[in-house]
């Protein structure tokens, strides 16, 4: 038989449990994605984006390149290069920098960036732009790109 002390502290602790529960049942489940397991259509041309995901904070992609990226730069977002595969020239600014898999690139708004491929296999790249990227932010700097 429980004591009224006991029946007193499960009284206690229930409210606990129940927020926790609550708590836990409206927390977003997080993605966990083998990147090494996201693979290009056979037939793309020269880019091929594949959407990992976006919110207001940030937006992740998968991104393959067989040529090149043309120079452009983004206004209001900063971009998160991490080099998966293959090699390249970046130009950064005024810089050239060879970059190759395992190399991460910080390219801050406003900076004029580009890419051409050297390795035989296409550069594969993981991508985040933060704020989230709706598509309108990527300014090329040739208007006949």
């Amino acid at each position: 038989m429980q004591t009224t002390k006991n029946m007193k502290n499960q009284r206690k602790i229930l409210p606990f449990y129940s927020l926790i529960l609550c708590l836990l049942l409206t927390v977003k489940a997080h993605a966990v994605t083998a990147l090494s397991a996201i693979t290009p259509p056979e037939n793309y041309e020269n880019i091929y984006v594949h959407a990992l995901g976006s919110d207001q904070y940030a937006s992740e992609y998968i991104v393959f390149v067989k040529k090149a990226v043309k120079a452009h730069y983004h206004a209001e977002h900063t971009e998160l290069v991490y080099v998966l595969e293959g090699t390249g020239i970046m130009q950064l600014g005024e810089q050239q920098k060879q970059v190759k898999a395992g190399d991460f690139i910080r390219i801050n708004q406003g900076v004029i960036h580009s890419v051409k491929v050297t390795s035989d296999k296409a550069m594969k790249v993981l991508s985040i732009q933060t704020p989230e990227f709706k598509g309108k932010d990527r300014i090329f700097i040739d208007d006949n790109q």
